[in-house]
């Protein structure tokens, strides 16, 4: 299944500048691991070292906020666009 993913600028070093890529997979853990495969490196800053989402990044299924769904096991039916956002902080 061919999903869009949304790169944030923070990341489009790891793409080529590119802000969509295009990748595979039935769930959003599936996504990730191609993501990290074509783009290696990108998967080691939305993922932390235990494999869960990093306490700072944010990833949507369409408009489905996954921790409120299901994590890496999110469907990502084909087409779906991704969207991955680094929380911002500041004062």
């Amino acid at each position: 299944m061919s999903v869009s993913v949304r790169i944030p600028t923070i990341l489009r070093t790891y793409t080529g500048g590119s802000a969509e890529v295009t990748a595979e997979g039935e769930t959003l853990r599936e996504v990730l691991q191609k993501l990290d495969a074509d783009h290696p490196g990108i998967g080691a800053r939305i993922l932390d070292e235990t494999g869960k989402i990093r306490r700072f990044v944010n990833v949507y299924v369409g408009d489905e906020d996954v921790r409120f769904a299901d994590n890496l096991d999110t469907a990502t039916p084909s087409g779906v666009q991704i969207s991955i956002i680094p929380a911002v902080a500041g004062g």
